[in-house]
């Protein structure tokens, strides 16, 4: 049996994409020196596959930012601020992804979501009414050329015209239908191109289809493929699905002119069953082995699945459920974890011997008794991870009473403008403040045992003091401290949690070079100490204003971890919960009046299915948040944050959350929110994000000034907060402290606006 990989992880072992793109952007490399170090980045994954014995490599999975940004810039779809900026091709990508500002021009980036229900984020395509989709250039086979060159056959990648088209943005008078033919004909050019570079297999990969289809969307795909597929020629053609099943449009995409359909086993609920009719013309890329968890992977039970596959399927190659982007590259670069915890993971490297020895396996006719079987058996017979039963026994214990709070939100919005005595209008930030070389260096001092624990302590502090006193000076309303103790929101909470286990090299790409080291849960969890409240309380004794204590919440912590596979989502999120409680009323106790709890991840984990919103992922969500604040005094404002998404859907549950205010990361979807919030009764105190700060550009006074304006037509003026939309530790301190002397200062126009244009009424 031969296999398969749908994807590769891209920003590199040691990220040195990361690295690289960075230096481009700091100009310290010029666009070919950029291209030349991808392309050893490239080689070097193919170079591994080849060796690891994979059959189908894929390229064009690398990307200098996104997957779903290089397929817009492949179909023309460059709206035209872009263009007008008269930059280099590359230039232009990254002003689309960055958004630009300089002697060129003035231009925000395009907006960028969740990438279905997962962490990694796209950019939206944004099509408008002068957008001429075609194929622009064949760049999607430079990587088949660079492969080829170096003796290694590979599939070049591609996502789908229907996917393309779904999550495409369309800003003008056109909508999805005016851009059909065009598009079919881009992607029957594609396939000529593969066709006249002698290209073998092409994967062109469609997520949508694994969502709820409506009878329209069914018959645009069927539409769409009967046209695109009418001359592939001598291409083979796999239609590559993942995050779910395809019941809805099963029966015409075996219909259609495929000659490899990819299938996701690990999320999809009816996989199995929609294989029981299987096309005998087509071969089944059964994706068997997880690409979204680091667990290893069990044996027998996948040998098991295969066998009862061939009952149906004639021809079947072994795959990742979905592209490895979303695990780490490689467990050896872990050498700091003990044996006992490694032999239980298996990342991108991993996996691809998880591949071969199931593979090879599957060709013995007594392989029960081959050594890698027996030892896998034995890894699923015991368990190493660290039990706690009290921890269970709390989660058992829990009632009504623990998710709710005793005043009703109204009524304690009331009390809370009162004793905060807050203006108009008023200003704060998400949290974090930037990252410098300077709070790195003491953290890295630290880890690695120059500084010890007190000194680190000390100068986190004298930065957290400087940041204050920067918050005073510009005049926000609302302080925070800044977070110069934490690297990343999930995993500083992690390491002080009791049953994780924490990597140093296990990154995972988020968005362009944004990377997160995801904590593995490999145990119950327990709080066993405080965690944040002495720095808090620090930054509070070094002001008369209000400073906002600063968690993440049990949801987000969750999702941005890597989940164990024996117990229930539900289980962990609570035990999550019950430990944020205990910081949050610690808090609460030291005299601290807000407390943030960051659902950052809300949204992203919500089941592709509507059906599944509720049962399977909502109804306990949304309570594990509950958990968290439910015992807080009415006079105690908790508030929460979540970013990119897609909210509109889940307002009501949103509300449902009993906070006391929301911030949004909602300003590169041009605050489409709005209108769903005041359509829903949004009765939740809310700061909908007046800048984006993925951004290295400074929003002007007017532009904030006017964002304001727009979200006061939607939104009760005396419930709206002024605010960033994300946390800003990722930006630059020269261009932070412009963007928010800015918006301070929109913030006191708008307040003056509003004042005056009472005393006329």
């Amino acid at each position: 049996m031969q296999y398969s990989v749908v994807g590769f992880p891209r920003i590199g072992a040691q990220r040195e994409l990361k690295f690289t793109v960075e230096k481009y952007f700091r100009n310290e490399i010029n666009t070919d020196e950029l291209l030349q170090t991808t392309a050893k980045l490239r080689a070097k994954q193919w170079k591994l596959q080849q060796t690891a014995g994979v059959a189908f490599i894929p390229s064009n999975d690398f990307s200098l930012y996104d997957g779903m940004l290089d397929t817009s810039f492949m179909l023309n779809a460059i709206p035209q601020r872009y263009l007008d900026l008269n930059l280099d091709d590359t230039a232009a990508y990254f002003a689309m992804a960055r958004g630009y500002q300089g002697h060129h021009g003035d231009v925000k980036a395009t907006a960028m979501k969740k990438w279905f229900n997962t962490n990694y984020h796209y950019m939206v395509p944004e099509l408008d009414d002068t957008t001429d989709i075609l194929l622009r250039s064949d760049h999607f086979l430079d990587g088949f050329h660079q492969a080829q060159s170096l003796g290694i056959n590979t599939k070049p990648v591609i996502i789908g015209p229907f996917t393309f088209l779904k999550l495409a943005s369309f800003t003008g008078h056109k909508n999805i239908a005016d851009y059909v033919d065009s598009i079919k004909t881009a992607y029957n050019n594609i396939l000529k191109s593969c066709a006249t570079n002698k290209v073998d297999w092409l994967q062109i990969d469609e997520p949508y289809l694994v969502m709820d289809l409506t009878a329209n969307d069914i018959a645009l795909f069927t539409d769409m493929y009967q046209f695109i597929l009418e001359k592939k020629g001598t291409v083979k053609v796999l239609l590559q699905t993942y995050f779910g099943d395809v019941r809805d449009c099963c029966r015409q995409l075996y219909n259609l002119q495929f000659d490899g359909i990819g299938l996701d086993f690990l999320e999809g609920k009816e996989t199995t069953r929609l294989t029981t009719n299987f096309p005998d013309d087509k071969i089944l890329f059964a994706g068997l082995i997880n690409g979204k968890n680091i667990w290893r992977c069990n044996y027998n039970s996948i040998l098991s699945q295969l066998k009862n596959l061939k009952a149906h399927c004639h021809k079947i190659i072994l795959s990742t459920s979905c592209s490895l982007l979303h695990v780490p590259y490689t467990v050896t670069n872990e050498p700091q974890l003990a044996p006992e915890i490694t032999r239980c993971f298996s990342f991108a490297y991993e996996k691809l011997e998880e591949l071969r020895e199931i593979c090879r396996l599957t060709e013995l006719p007594d392989y029960q008794n081959d050594p890698a079987y027996q030892q896998n058996c034995q890894l699923f017979q015991s368990t190493e991870l660290r039990i706690d039963k009290t921890v269970q026994e709390k989660v058992a214990a829990l009632t009504n009473n623990d998710f709710t709070r005793a005043m009703p939100r109204k009524k304690r919005q009331a009390l809370q403008r009162k004793i905060l005595n807050l203006p108009l209008l008023p200003t704060t930030t998400i949290g974090s403040f930037p990252q410098t070389k300077a709070v790195k260096q003491n953290r890295s001092q630290y880890r690695h045992g120059v500084i010890n624990e007190t000194q680190y302590r000390s100068t986190a502090k004298h930065f957290i003091k400087d940041c204050i006193k920067f918050q005073e000076e510009i005049g926000l309303d609302v302080l925070v401290h800044g977070e110069f103790e934490r690297d990343d929101m999930v995993e500083f909470f992690g390491e002080n949690l009791k049953g994780y286990v924490f990597t140093t090299n296990a990154w995972v790409q988020s968005y362009g070079t944004r990377g997160l080291k995801p904590p593995i849960i490999f145990g119950d969890i327990k709080r066993e100490k405080s965690i944040t409240t002495d720095y808090i309380k620090y930054a509070a004794s070094l002001t008369d204003k209000d400073v906002k204590g600063m968690l993440t919440g049990p949801v987000t912590i969750l999702n941005w971890s890597f989940p164990r596979e024996d117990i229930s989502t539900r289980e962990m999120m609570y035990q999550i919960g019950l430990a944020i409680r205990e910081e949050v009323l610690e808090l609460e106790q030291a005299g601290i009046r807000i407390i943030q709890i960051d659902e950052a991840a809300l949204r992203e984990k919500l089941p592709l299915r509507h059906a599944d919103w509720h049962s399977d992922y909502l109804d306990f969500a949304i309570k594990a948040f509950r958990l968290c604040h439910a015992k807080v005094k009415p006079t105690t404002q908790i508030h929460t944050h979540m970013c990119y998404s897609e909210f509109e859907d889940i307002i009501p549950e949103i509300d449902a959350m009993d906070a006391d205010v929301i911030t949004f990361e909602a300003s590169r979807s041009k605050l489409t929110i709005l209108t769903a919030l005041q359509n829903n009764h949004f009765e939740t105190e809310v700061g909908p994000g007046v800048y984006d700060i993925h951004s290295p550009r400074v929003p002007s006074v007017t532009e904030i000034e006017a964002a304001i304006h727009l979200m006061l037509q939607k939104i009760p003026q005396e419930n709206l907060w002024i605010n960033p939309d994300c946390g800003l530790k990722t930006r630059g301190k020269t261009e932070t402290a412009a963007s928010l002397k800015n918006l301070v200062q929109a913030a006191k126009n708008v307040r003056t606006q509003l004042t005056e244009g009472d005393k006329n009424l």
